[in-house]
């Protein structure tokens, strides 16, 4: 495997932005919790920070699903110019990363609807 430069640097931003958003998510909570003023100024704090870590989640999951089929898709093509039939093969390793974007965005459905 070659290991890219900038390729530690995406994980650690990876890493950075998904514990940015559980972070949020449980500091918001915990915020609405202790606050013992109207619910309307726990709501002022929460909503922004929910949003922030939904976007979070969303872009990160949708990053990373980018950078990880600019690898597969590049290498599928050479495959798939040399062995046609590999085509199932290729097709099945080139949609398995699409579970990060799909994964991202249940994370930011479940931030901004408050099912946790």
């Amino acid at each position: 495997m070659i290991h890219h430069p900038k390729s530690k640097l995406f994980v650690i931003t990876m890493i950075a932005g998904f514990a940015l958003a559980i972070f949020a998510l449980f500091f918001t909570q915990a915020y609405a919790a202790t606050t013992t003023t109207s619910s309307s100024s726990a709501n002022g704090l929460t909503k922004p920070l929910l949003a922030i870590a939904a976007a979070i989640a969303i872009a990160g999951g949708l990053i990373g699903t980018g950078n990880a089929q600019q690898g597969i898709g590049a290498a599928g093509m050479g495959i798939i110019a040399e062995k046609p039939e590999k085509f199932g093969q290729v097709l099945f390793f080139f949609v398995i990363p699409e579970t990060l974007w799909i994964i991202g965005f249940v994370l930011g459905i479940i931030l901004l609807l408050g099912i946790l």
